[in-house]
């Protein structure tokens, strides 16, 4: 395969893609703006880097969708979850990662390969020829935003990307805090204890929700409206929906048991999880926020525990844009448009890390079988990974369309035999039938391409 395959934006989808491409022996050249041009939200130059959160979510893969994604990815020979594994931290049932060692190992991993070049620089205008996938992220440039734009005569898409805070475990008062995970899951002792634990009481929790209604909070810019993705949801936007909203949310107390008061029933609690290896660094779960930095500080260090908080890093907002898939996109992903042209990750309309990287993965293999001129068998949409991509190119009403994670609701309804009608029995057919039929696909994959050569 003489064609180089060029990737605009080194993130979960664009390293992934070139991971998949560069196995199968294209050339691949990877454009990344950082560090040359920086962004609000990145840190490091690194390829790959986590910025809103550290958690991949979910691990179970008979029983939720995000973890079927996970086996997947782990079943195509994905190198995100390959990382993952392998910079693993205790999160109880989840799955999350020392972001820094994670990134920078899949950097290491890629730049490694002898066929795998990264070119430092911005991409502003849409190529006219060569192979190319764009997955520029939720932070798409605004020149190359433009470019989108003008090619497709409409306008993208946006809402807003909140980023939770990160705390010094140091600071934390541990006679107050506590470790557990919700209703001690996890196989080991390290999982059991994977969160830092925050508790209030009724008098507590009502003061910090008039604290965080009156804090200062981010102006947006003149024309721009804030339309949110309800997994990502500020946490003073989800308290304005209602004063209870956050005790139903990432403040339920369910399934915890405070150790310095056990016979008194939390009214809320404040979770945190380990953000690195050493256990230095814990984000505040679900805390994304788009509060000014002095309310941050101020709102946060009401939290019994949190009195005395360092914080690494405090929340941040930014934009995040993507494309009408539905219109705009085949069901391989290609612009309409510029078949040349391909787009993977968050600017598709999918949400969340692991999704991005699955629309990666696909985006890469696909590039692959047409630079080979070898047929790869449409996905199957029983699968979490066709589910979604099926949900982006056509599934999704275009008038509506809004950033998507994985869920069973993608797929095609699962015919249960036997009366069997509880939802750990309708999630294990769904799980059972999508590992068949993507083991299948990669079979067939794999035929073709054998086939062809």
């Amino acid at each position: 395969m003489a064609e180089t395959l060029h990737i605009v934006g080194g993130g979960m989808a664009g390293s992934e893609a070139a991971w998949q491409a560069a196995q199968a022996g294209l050339d691949v050249v990877i454009h990344e703006m950082r560090p040359l041009v920086e962004t609000f939200a990145h840190q490091s130059g690194d390829l790959a880097e986590m910025v809103c959160s550290n958690s991949f979510r979910s691990d179970d893969d008979e029983q939720n969708a995000v973890g079927l994604l996970h086996w997947e990815m782990r079943a195509a020979g994905g190198l995100i979850m390959a990382m993952a594994d392998r910079h693993r931290l205790p999160a109880g049932g989840a799955l999350a990662v020392d972001r820094e060692a994670f990134a920078r190992d899949v950097t290491q991993t890629l730049t490694a390969l002898p066929n795998v070049r990264v070119e430092t620089g911005e991409i502003t205008a849409l190529p006219d020829d060569g192979a190319w996938i764009i997955a520029t992220g939720p932070l798409t440039s605004g020149a190359l935003a433009e470019a989108i734009r003008t090619e497709t005569g409409a306008d993208a898409l946006a809402f807003f990307d909140a980023i939770a805070p990160i705390v010094h475990h140091d600071s934390v008062d541990m006679s107050k805090a506590w470790m557990q995970s919700r209703y001690d899951k996890g196989e080991t002792e390290e999982e059991r204890t994977a969160y830092l634990n925050c508790p209030m009481d009724r008098d507590q929790y009502e003061a910090f929700i008039d604290a965080l209604l009156a804090a200062e909070k981010t102006e947006f810019h003149e024309g721009e409206t804030a339309g949110y993705f309800d997994g990502c949801l500020p946490i003073e936007v989800m308290a304005e929906r209602g004063r209870e909203t956050l005790r139903h949310g990432p403040m339920k107390p369910v399934g915890l048991t405070n150790p310095h008061q056990p016979d008194i029933k939390a009214h809320a609690v404040v979770q945190l999880r380990r953000d690195n290896k050493l256990g230095t660094l814990y984000n505040i779960v679900g805390f994304q926020t788009k509060m000014k930095y002095g309310a941050q500080t101020d709102v946060f260090r009401t939290i019994p525990g949190l009195e005395n908080a360092r914080f690494a890093r405090l929340g941040g907002i930014h934009r995040n844009t993507f494309l009408n898939s539905p219109t705009l996109l085949d069901d391989r992903l290609r612009l309409r448009s510029r078949p040349h042209i391909r787009f993977a990750g968050q600017i598709t309309g999918v949400e969340g890390y692991v999704e991005s990287a699955a629309m990666g993965l696909l985006a890469g293999r696909l590039a692959v079988a047409e630079a080979a001129g070898w047929d790869l068998p449409a996905i199957p949409a029983t699968t979490a990974t066709g589910a979604l991509v099926t949900h982006i190119t056509g599934g999704a009403d275009a008038k509506t369309f809004q950033p998507m994670n994985v869920n069973f609701g993608l797929f095609p309804p699962v015919d249960l035999k036997g009366g069997r009608r509880n939802r750990p029995a309708r999630y294990k057919a769904y799980t059972d039938r999508a590992k068949a039929d993507w083991s299948q696909w990669l079979n067939a994959g794999h035929a073709g391409r054998a086939a062809a050569e």
